[in-house]
């Protein structure tokens, strides 16, 4: 008579659990290299971000810079006040850009949050027409400046 479980085509148990704890392994390395890959690609993601937005802000307050007739007190070199007289249709106003100097606080644009993140914001007037802004940003909070942006601002209108 011959025994049913002389079969020896099926795998062991041993052989199950040692191909498990092999995949488990290979799956493990698999899942925390791309998890790095992935956590990279989101920080570089809001660098890009904070580059742009911060890039956007600078445009915006040299274009204002630029356009104002006169520059008033430069605080600490920490904030900017400038007169913007009327252009076209639009009414002339005043704007104040400033900074508490506290690492890490936003800039303000008068009441405004205008740039976050901010690690050093320092503003030097070169003469009564033109002024210097330098503009660095610690997205990730290290320490470092991730961002540093400068630009010499000469006033177009000024003394009209």
């Amino acid at each position: 008579m011959k025994n049913k479980f002389t079969n020896s085509k099926g795998f062991t148990l041993i052989e199950i659990m040692v191909t498990v704890a092999i995949l488990s392994i290979v799956i493990i390395g698999l899942v925390t290299f791309f998890s790095g890959g992935i956590r990279s690609w989101v920080t570089g993601q809001s660098q890009l971000k904070a580059q742009r937005e911060a890039r956007q802000a600078m445009d915006q307050m040299v274009r204002e810079i630029r356009h104002g007739e006169s520059i008033g007190a430069v605080e600490n070199n920490k904030s900017l006040t400038v007169n913007i007289p009327e252009l076209g249709e639009k009414s002339a106003y005043t704007v104040t850009y400033s900074w508490s100097g506290n690492p890490g606080e936003s800039l303000k644009r008068d009441t405004n949050i205008f740039i976050e993140y901010v690690k050093n914001f320092y503003i030097s007037e070169l003469d009564d027409s033109k002024v210097n802004i330098v503009l660095e940003i610690d997205v990730d909070n290290d320490g470092n400046a991730d961002i540093k942006l400068n630009s010499e601002v000469n006033l177009r209108n000024y003394g009209l």
